[in-house]
């Protein structure tokens, strides 16, 4: 007897047949693009299984549209974009589509401009990585965009909060700070200081409120807030001004990896060790971590993988109704960066 056929996808029948769906794609469409036999058999026997009948919409966009998806990133240079971008390209090659690259330098702006140019050029997608702003303005003109973007046939997912109307891969971002600050306090820290990033940035602005959470759920608190750039050096300008200030904290919470690492950098410069006389802790978890000394206290969100996701949110051929956003937990990772208060 056939099967349910009321949703069954491309990807299902890929993954009856044990094939990827952009193979899945070449058979069932009868692309002139070489399958082995023995997959070809795979494929049409796993679809005869499904009852599987292609959407003709989806294949009618498929024949008008190219096959470019747009990466719309707010910096490449910046280790958690360019992971993120990583599992986006991965995916898009299962499925036989390019990807383009539009980095914005954390300018609103650049993001609509991009998203604008996409939609004229026909794109098959769009993936948009990065946080979103306090500006509904700004926020709302992304959020026609996109829509506009939509209805020419095109699809869109981010990578980030959920305020565009489009399939969303969002990181729990208060819930791992929250959870972060809770372990720094079981290591005996009780004053705390955090390097913020920018209140308009939506990121930003959760884990600290998350993290803060943390510590009054721990009997603690963040006595010094300093608010600077999401990057690498504005970490190392927040952790200078941090030391003018002068700061009671033993512990340094910076909301983004690349700050934590500026942060170390202008501590070193400045005589403080880390962790001896101040430990320092960040979040995301990028690769470069690795070559950080002392290794660094973070939570880990799994970037590629979240990459990865949104890329098949708008690929994949029936991608369903469902459009609540797929959260991601974040991994506390304790390392040597900080140290356990006696």
């Amino acid at each position: 007897m056939a099967e349910d056929t009321e949703h069954v996808t491309l990807d299902d029948v890929a993954r009856l047949a044990g094939v990827s769906p952009a193979t899945a794609s070449r058979v069932l469409s009868k692309s002139p693009r070489g399958v082995r036999p023995e997959l070809r058999d795979k494929v049409l026997a796993a679809a005869s299984r499904l009852s599987y009948t292609p959407n003709p919409h989806a294949r009618a966009l498929a024949r008008s549209a190219s096959d470019i998806v747009g990466l719309i990133v707010h910096d490449i240079a910046d280790p958690y974009f360019s992971s993120i971008a990583a599992g986006v390209t991965r995916v898009a090659e299962e499925y036989g589509a390019m990807v383009v690259l539009g980095t914005t330098l954390r300018d609103p702006e650049r993001e609509i401009e991009y998203a604008a140019v996409l939609r004229a050029q026909r794109a098959r997608a769009i993936v948009l990585v990065g946080s979103r702003t306090t500006d509904r303005g700004t926020t709302g003109r992304l959020a026609a965009e996109l829509a506009a973007f939509g209805a020419a046939g095109g699809r869109a997912a981010c990578v980030g909060q959920a305020s565009l109307g489009v399939p969303t891969v969002q990181p729990d971002n208060r819930a791992g700070a929250r959870r972060l600050a809770r372990a720094l306090a079981g290591l005996g820290h009780r004053r705390f200081a955090v390097l913020s990033g920018p209140h308009a940035l939506l990121t930003a602005r959760d884990r600290l409120e998350g993290f803060r959470q943390g510590l009054a759920e721990s009997g603690c608190t963040a006595d010094d807030v300093i608010e600077g750039a999401f990057t690498r050096d504005g970490g190392h300008a927040s952790a200078l001004d941090l030391l003018r200030r002068g700061t009671e904290a033993t512990c340094v919470f910076a909301v983004n990896d690349v700050m934590a690492v500026g942060a170390m950098a202008a501590l070193r410069e400045r005589g403080v060790g880390v962790p001896e006389a101040m430990s320092v802790a960040g979040y995301d978890d990028i690769a470069t971590l690795r070559d950080t000394v002392p290794a660094l206290t973070t939570v880990r969100l799994p970037l590629e993988e979240m990459g990865g996701r949104a890329a098949r949110l708008v690929l994949m051929p029936d991608p369903g109704s469902d459009t609540r956003p797929i959260t991601t937990s974040g991994e506390i990772i304790i390392r040597e960066s900080t140290r356990r208060l006696s």
